[in-house]
């Protein structure tokens, strides 16, 4: 079995504002320009989509109208919890549950589709969230990500940044998530473990080394370099490639601040286009099909 997952979660800008520790800006740069792109580069490569969506972003009617527009075309539509809150493990658990819920009945209502997966803010989860995303109804979770460079550069930065004075709202996972099965698997306890539980679909790494196989590292690495990390993963059952709604951006559709502190926005739209779809071009010469998340948690299941 060869597949390949796309998703995008559509984190907007402010999101990023609370990761660098900047003045929230209400720009809505990821709905009103990158999703767009977003929907031209699916269409162009004939690429199926999954888009995480925060549901609280559906409190705007703009962001409704233009996610129905890719629901009607066949793209599917994940639950990004209702308020994106990147510490959202260490609340009540019935608050988790609350932000599952209740993003799972926004989306249903704005957008006629019911979520059958979940994606965390941060990738960071709990036994207890993954136990209240299954009591949700949800089938799958995307949200593992066993990655110990992107472990370790996340944890330099919330340091670096405390030093500084400064306060971010990421927080930093448990370094055994690092464990996790690299590939599909059911969860167990702890959910780094396999067991029978949720479905989970883990955030792509590749190599012996687990480096990140992510929108922000494959546009830092271009077309070249991001085409040999691909080769790294033939032969991978599933091939979970997670973007963000920034990665179709770039600096001349951000607050200059927000471009500042995140180096990938910093690279011409055009240049990560072309190195996003090098890798769809590989992948797909390779025998891989490409299909919606949903698609690949029911093969897998």
């Amino acid at each position: 079995m060869r597949l390949c997952s796309l998703s995008i979660d559509l984190d907007e800008i402010a999101c990023y504002a609370q990761i660098h520790g900047l003045a929230e800006d209400q720009s809505h740069a990821v709905y009103d320009v990158a999703l767009a792109r977003m929907r031209r580069f699916a269409a162009d490569l004939a690429v199926p989509l999954t888009l995480f969506v925060i549901a609280r972003d559906l409190d705007r009617s703009q962001n409704v109208t233009a996610l129905h527009s890719l629901v009607a075309e066949g793209h599917e539509i994940g639950n990004h919890s209702l308020d994106h809150w990147y510490d959202l493990t260490r609340r009540d658990p019935v608050e988790q549950a609350r932000q599952i819920d209740s993003a799972n009945s926004r989306i249903k209502s704005a957008l006629g589709v019911s979520p059958s997966g979940f994606r965390a803010p941060g990738y960071t989860v709990t036994d207890e969230l993954l136990s209240a995303v299954a009591a949700c109804g949800l089938s799958y979770d995307s949200s593992v990500f066993p990655c110990p460079p992107y472990f370790a550069a996340k944890a330099a930065r919330l340091l670096r940044m405390k030093i500084a004075g400064s306060s971010s709202r990421a927080v930093l996972d448990t370094p055994t998530v690092l464990r996790a099965p690299a590939v599909p698997y059911r969860i167990g306890r702890p959910y780094w473990r396999r067991g029978s539980g949720l479905l989970e679909l883990p955030i792509q790494v590749a190599g012996p080394l687990r480096v990140p196989f992510i929108g922000t590292a494959l546009s830092l690495l271009g077309p070249s370099a991001a085409r040999l990390l691909t080769l790294s993963l033939i032969g991978t059952p599933l091939v979970n490639l997670e973007l963000h709604g920034i990665d179709f951006l770039d600096a001349a559709d951000v607050p200059a601040t927000v471009a500042a502190a995140q180096p990938d926005v910093r690279i011409p739209v055009s240049r990560k286009l072309e190195t996003f779809g090098a890798v769809v071009a590989l992948l797909r010469k390779h025998g891989y099909a490409w299909l919606r998340l949903d698609e690949a948690a029911r093969a897998f299941s």
